[in-house]
């Protein structure tokens, strides 16, 4: 046996190792993404509460975990202008954020903001405009261009038009990209 058949061995050793260790973990390993999840919510529940004190507006936060994201949600009276025309402001509240738990974390956090129910009421009319859009494509036979939109709300209007039994696309290069539906196939 030569010294590369060795290290191959080895090598294939270590991973079959390795393999059994992530099966036996399985659930550690959720665990842990939930464990990293929260600390990333925590750490920006704790920076968008300073903004709130610099800013010297009131709000609660909350905090929760979904699939494979962090939330935290800013409710209270007067918080239109961190929302924005058209989430603009909120969207770059969100990056601001991402920015603060990767500076503390070393990772990149797909966390989302959301701002007075802004995001929750957003998805809602996006839900009714995707279905919407699909009915008059699946109707007219024709292809749709909707007004650009950004990855959180073309990943809404994806999902709306799918489950109405329609084909969606995204064109274009940011922040001009937009959603094109098309007639099933």
């Amino acid at each position: 046996m030569s010294q590369q058949d060795l290290e191959v061995t080895d090598a294939e050793e270590a991973l079959d190792i390795s393999e059994d260790a992530e099966d036996a973990e399985g659930p550690a390993d959720a665990a842990q993404q939930l464990n990293d999840l929260e600390f990333e919510g925590d750490i920006a529940a704790d920076y968008v509460e300073g903004l709130l004190d610099i800013a010297d507006l009131d709000g609660d936060i909350d905090m929760d975990v979904e699939g494979d994201r962090a939330i935290v949600s800013v409710v209270g009276a007067t918080l239109d202008e961190l929302v924005g025309d058209d989430g603009a402001v909120l969207e770059a509240l969100q990056e601001l954020t991402r920015l603060a738990v990767h500076r503390q974390t070393g990772t990149r956090a797909r966390l989302m903001l959301d701002i007075g129910g802004y995001r929750a009421r957003r998805r809602a009319e996006l839900a009714d405009y995707g279905r919407t859009v699909a009915e008059e494509v699946a109707r007219t036979g024709e292809p749709k261009s909707l007004a650009a939109m950004s990855p959180f709300e073309r990943k809404i209007v994806h999902d709306a038009v799918a489950a109405a039994g329609q084909r969606s696309e995204s064109e274009g290069e940011e922040p001009n990209r937009r959603v094109v539906v098309y007639p099933a196939q």
